[in-house]
């Protein structure tokens, strides 16, 4: 069987809690286990499409999707989305593709997506790459500006929001912050953001992450090597990868590091 080079893109329709939604998806097909990606707040598929540039990932199906709200999947109500929502979403979308068990990838508010989706499916992951995905209160310096600047406008909030992005001292943060207002609908942000920070202080995320059968990887920018934690998961068992010259968003900054990691850690890191 040949392993094909590129991507498909499809739409797929879907009903979500009664919310009608239309997913707009990159997806190959391939003989070895599946990965499935998602992506982080402000972000879109194309975050990963530059997996079938990577000889290290041949024979590998993946899925990469626009979360609801984002990028140019189609939601017929924005005020529904939620971090429970997208799991909802992502459980739909493994159903759609006949995926079973998987390699998982998510970053910033796909990792906690897929940390919820991973606590809640156990035994399908075989492997869970968490990009700065929410695993403490400490990880909500985007999404609890819905608190710590609140406005009652959606567009309001968005709009400062961009300004704050563009004026980070962060790598990439000028870049991500350019294409915010065409990536995201400015009315799914606030549930969202609330979501992520109620499961952040609330849901003991830190003990679902460590409580997860499968290999985990946590990768983080080198500006944010100061996270409290670091230490904690990694003497749990938990592999670190820090990327160099990098902040919040590898897949900006530094992808060949992103990628080499993510490939050494599914073929080599742990075995199961």
């Amino acid at each position: 069987m040949s392993i094909p080079e590129t991507f498909t893109q499809a739409h797929i329709p879907l009903t979500v809690e009664g919310v009608q939604l239309n997913i707009a998806t990159l997806h190959r097909d391939g003989v070895l286990a599946p990965i499935v990606f998602l992506h982080g707040f402000g972000s879109t598929k194309e975050d990963y499409a530059d997996i079938v540039q990577h000889a290290a990932f041949a024979g590998h199906p993946f899925v990469a999707y626009d979360a609801p709200g984002c990028g140019e999947s189609q939601c017929s109500d924005l005020s529904r989305i939620s971090i429970p929502f997208l799991l909802k979403t992502a459980l739909q979308m493994l159903e759609h593709f006949g995926i079973e068990r998987f390699h998982l990838v998510g970053h910033s508010m796909g990792g906690l997506t897929a940390l919820m989706l991973a606590h809640q499916c156990p035994d399908r992951v075989l492997s869970f790459v968490d990009i700065e995905g929410n695993v403490a209160p400490e990880d909500c310096f985007l999404s609890r500006q819905i608190v710590d600047y609140p406005a009652d406008d959606p567009e309001v909030f968005f709009a400062a929001f961009i300004e704050r992005a563009r004026d980070a001292p962060a790598y990439a943060s000028a870049l991500y912050s350019a294409s915010l207002r065409h990536k995201v609908r400015a009315a799914a942000v606030r549930g969202i953001f609330e979501s992520m920070v109620d499961l952040s202080d609330n849901a003991d995320l830190m003990d679902k992450f460590l409580g997860l059968p499968c290999p985990r990887m946590f990768m983080y920018g080198e500006q944010n090597a100061s996270l409290s934690y670091l230490p904690h998961i990694q003497a749990q068992g938990v592999r670190l990868a820090p990327i160099s010259h990098c902040g919040h968003f590898p897949m900006y900054s530094n992808p060949i590091a992103m990628w080499q990691q993510i490939a050494d850690f599914q073929a080599n890191g742990h075995r199961r």
